[in-house]
């Protein structure tokens, strides 16, 4: 029998994707237009410039030729990358127009109207919608997963609806292969379905598929500080970056990616979620590691100060409040192997503010003066004549460049005044050096304050961030995944750097798996401490680990805790967890990696240490892949890597083959850390120990 409402989703299916094909087909014909009219306009406007010399009104015609004719390559530009943003949006659509419907009824006694929600938003010539963008206020009834009355919020009013129906899509561009009524069927269908399939090469967008607790993150208050706990396997690393993608829409008009910094715990990871936020036509922002964030900074040279004591940020803090500075703790500022300011110089404006102490306010008034001298000092510059010669020499290009037009000096006074422009220009590092605080001779002062004889990179960033009174500027929001991997120095080193961003701190205290890292009651009091209130959210549920797998990983837990968690997947493999005798051991490895490389999916040998991966990658030979960490993960076949690297990541199937006493003791750090390697798994682990199978699954 014929599905009637099959019928009708598919008709308005294939209508909505050739108006969005008609939209396409227009846009690409109209940048084809704008680049050939763009591009006669500049040749044409090109010939009126001329870069000669000439009488000064003819200099002023070409230099109001040159602003017309930036003006009109602003407003191309502009144009072109609306229409670019829009077909962005369109190529997205036409992979699948919406994932989802809302019927809702707007006000009582009024007929339902039907929302489609998609992965972008797009409207028709009126500006009619044709999807909302799944970001948008009225998809959250939606995400609400709840029939009758639901809420949303638009422009900072409530608006309150009656939401009749809830479907559910499955979609390939313009064929509609299902259909699911949560009013049918409570469970979440999309989400089961998706479930089912096999590890992605790469970490996939959650949106047509993310659940309350979820949703309750992403569209969370924008605060200075959020703090999500979440079990293994509840997707916060998706839920990170829908939130982002979340931001980015409702800040579209302010919030640049450059302003964004995300913190990685490795490079694989990297390599593994770069393609979900360009799924959903959003750029990437700033990512790395803890290690890439200081070479950024001219600190990679030195130890990181990860593993060193708070206490010691906590004594310079201390400490800088009462410091007074000696000539040995200033330095000249020398650019090109000139000497541009001397240590004289800077002491007697360091000495000017001294009364204000070492800190913020003495550095940005000692900054001003030697500023000031600095132009003072490229003045004096004007009358060297080894300098005008290599002024005098410039080429046209360079003039261009130094000083936006050609030159052509009258007499020496002219000649003077345009050497001081270019001593300005070819020493301009000068001025930065003085904003970084490169007077400030920072590791002698650190040193001395702290009874030392070297500071770490964390100690000497604290440091100058302690005397300088700012870090990033730009940045408006930090995101950093795998917190319980952070130690409390690495964190009040970031609350400090980013003190003006917001932050949003992922993960699992049960997959802290070294030594020494801050527990989150100690990070919720670091970011007390400098943004004020930390909101805090749950992910109890798991949407990655069988129910088998999720019962298995969560043995480990407390028993309060265990009891509070589930998972949406159905039935499954059982875990095998077995002690294999040394005399097959190697067979029993090296047969699962056999089987496993015949079968779909991708599977990982997940063990403890590096050293243990690489023997094993030996053992295994051919039949497995050794993952190092700049390597991208694979979508399919058999992997071996160490359990720091499989942070974050999943797998089809899992084995930790090094599960025994030795490795896996009966310690905190032991079941956390073998918390974290169960919990890599979706469909099926193996736990296997050489001899004695260790105590903390006993």
């Amino acid at each position: 029998m014929e599905d009637a409402i099959f019928a009708a989703e598919q008709e308005h299916l294939s209508e909505v994707y050739a108006k969005l094909q008609e939209i396409h087909d227009a846009l690409v014909e109209e940048l084809d237009t704008l680049h050939e009219g763009a591009r006669q306009d500049l040749i044409d406007m090109s010939e009126e410039v001329r870069l000669e010399h000439g009488a000064a009104d003819e200099r002023m015609e070409m230099f109001a030729a040159i602003e017309t004719l930036n003006s009109v390559i602003d407003a191309y530009n502009q144009f072109h990358d609306t229409n670019v943003q829009k077909l962005t949006r369109c190529l997205l659509l036409l992979n699948q127009p919406y994932f989802a419907k809302v019927s809702l009824v707007m006000r009582p006694g009024q007929p339902a109207r039907d929302v489609y929600i998609g992965a972008a938003g797009m409207t028709d010539d009126r500006r009619r919608p044709i999807v909302v963008d799944w970001r948008s206020p009225v998809a959250q009834t939606y995400y609400s997963q709840q029939m009758g009355e639901v809420s949303y919020d638009v422009d900072g009013k409530t608006r309150t609806v009656e939401l009749t129906l809830r479907r559910q899509y499955d979609i390939v561009r313009d064929v509609l292969k299902s259909y699911f009524d949560t009013n049918v069927a409570i469970e979440d269908s999309l989400l089961l379905n998706a479930l089912k399939r096999h590890h992605s090469q790469k970490l996939q967008a959650i949106t047509a598929t993310i659940q309350r607790e979820q949703n309750e993150v992403v569209r969370h208050a924008d605060v200075p500080a959020l703090l999500v706990r979440g079990i293994a396997g509840s997707g916060k690393t998706s839920v990170m970056l829908q939130r982002l993608a979340y931001l980015f829409y409702n800040e579209r008009k302010t919030l640049s990616p450059s302003q964004v910094w995300l913190f990685s715990p490795n490079r694989v990871f990297e390599k593994y979620i770069d393609t979900v936020l360009p799924q959903m036509g959003e750029a990437n922002p700033n990512v790395c590691t803890w290690d890439d964030f200081l070479e950024g900074l001219g600190l990679g040279g030195r130890n990181s100060g990860r593993e060193g004591d708070p206490q010691a940020l906590e004594l310079l803090e201390e400490r800088v409040k009462t410091a007074t500075l000696d000539a040995k703790d200033l330095t000249g500022i020398t650019v090109d192997g000139r000497q541009l300011l001397k240590p004289s110089q800077v002491k007697s404006s360091a000495d000017a503010f001294a009364k204000f102490g070492l800190g913020a306010r003495m550095t940005a008034l000692t900054c001003d003066q030697l500023h000031q001298k600095l132009e003072r000092r490229f003045a004096q510059m004007a009358t060297d004549v080894e300098l005008q010669e290599e002024m005098l020499a410039l080429d046209v290009d360079a003039q261009v460049e130094v000083f936006g037009q050609t030159v052509d000096p009258e007499d020496e006074k002219d000649v003077e005044r345009l050497t001081q422009q270019y001593a300005a220009h070819r020493f301009a590092a000068a001025h930065d050096a003085i904003d970084a605080l490169a007077w400030l001779r920072l590791d002698r002062i650190g040193m001395r304050l702290l009874g030392t004889n070297a500071l770490s990179a964390a100690e000497l960033l604290y440091l100058r961030l302690l005397i300088s009174g700012h870090g990033a500027r730009d940045a408006r929001y930090v995101l950093v995944d795998e917190v319980q991997d952070y130690t409390k120095v690495q964190l009040m080193a970031l609350a400090r750097y980013f003190q003006g961003a917001h932050f949003l701190l992922l993960g699992d205290e049960h997959q802290a798996i070294r030594e020494g890292t801050a527990t989150f009651d100690e990070a919720r009091a670091i970011f007390e401490r400098t943004h004020g209130e930390v909101a805090e959210c749950q992910l109890l549920t798991s949407y990655r680990s069988s129910p088998e797998i999720t019962q298995l990983f969560a043995s480990l837990m407390d028993p309060d805790e265990r009891a509070q968690l589930s998972s949406v997947h159905r039935a499954g493999v059982a875990p095998r967890v077995e002690a294999i005798a040394s005399d097959r051991y190697v067979d029993e490895l090296r047969a699962i990696a056999r089987t496993a490389g015949e079968a779909d999916g991708l599977t990982a040998f997940v063990s403890a240490t590096r050293e243990h991966a690489h023997w094993l990658s030996k053992q295994l030979g051919d039949a497995a892949t050794s993952l190092g960490k700049e390597d991208a993960l694979p979508g399919a076949g058999v992997v071996v890597l160490d359990l720091s690297l499989a942070k974050g990541l999943e797998f089809d199937h899992v084995v930790i083959p090094d599960a025994d006493e030795a490795t896996y003791p009966a310690t905190d750090l032991a079941r956390r850390r073998l918390y974290t390697a169960i919990s890599r798994a979706t469909h099926q682990v193996e736990v296997l120990a050489r001899g004695a199978l260790t105590p903390l699954l006993g």
